[in-house]
């Protein structure tokens, strides 16, 4: 098929996924709870960051989980969505836009979360065992360091290195390499903080947290 053939085009099915996934990534579930339940902008709360772990450092592990939850459903609709208009290119493309649209949000001033629960569902996408190696990363990193953000790193490194290992298709490389990259470009703070020593131990809190600076 030829890229240019009007509206039923490569072009236009690439585009209009690349366009509905930003749309769909943009709608932030942290932002949108903490604004109808809990009476503010999670934003203006806790690290400042729109994610899931700020919503369970600030309103407690039940709305960090509906959050995590969220995300990883609107990556996995806009995959399955992308698939389905254009096959495995179709796929990757959704998978890229929703990530964008995570991390800067059209309908939330362009400041949104920092891609990490989104990531990981993007590496289940990619194949099941880069998902288990990414999500695994993350726990794992988590856990030792006590530090969601060093986990959130883990988990980035984790998704490009397992789809070199398990030898995936090019297209999909190449949106674990975006993936990785972005999640680390929105980690610069954070990695500027644990190279000073100044990065705090993640805690679930219970609405009244003070500033701080964790990953998602």
């Amino acid at each position: 098929m030829r890229l240019w053939e009007g509206e039923n085009s490569l072009f236009w099915k690439y585009a209009a996924i690349a366009a509905g996934s930003y749309a769909v990534g943009s709608l932030s579930l942290s932002i949108l709870t903490s604004k109808l339940f809990f009476g503010g902008d999670i934003r203006a709360r806790g690290s400042g960051n729109a994610g899931a772990t700020n919503m369970a450092r600030v309103h407690g592990w039940g709305a960090g989980l509906v959050t995590l939850a969220g995300d990883a459903l609107k990556a996995a609709a806009c995959m399955l969505g992308g698939k389905a208009l254009a096959g495995e290119i179709g796929l990757c493309i959704g998978a890229g836009a929703c990530m964008l649209g995570h991390c800067f949000p059209l309908f939330h001033g362009f400041k949104g979360g920092k891609g990490i629960a989104v990531g990981g569902a993007v590496g289940f996408g990619i194949d099941w065992r880069v998902g288990v190696s990414t999500v695994g990363s993350f726990l794992l990193g988590s856990l030792l360091s006590r530090k969601v953000s060093v986990g959130s790193l883990c988990g980035a490194a984790a998704i490009a290195a397992s789809s070199f290992l398990f030898h995936v298709s090019t297209p999909r490389l190449i949106l674990s390499i975006f993936c990785a990259c972005l999640a680390v470009a929105r980690h610069i703070p954070n990695i500027k903080r644990l190279a000073a020593g100044t990065e705090p131990d993640f805690k679930a809190g219970s609405g009244k947290s003070k500033n701080q600076g964790n990953a998602e």
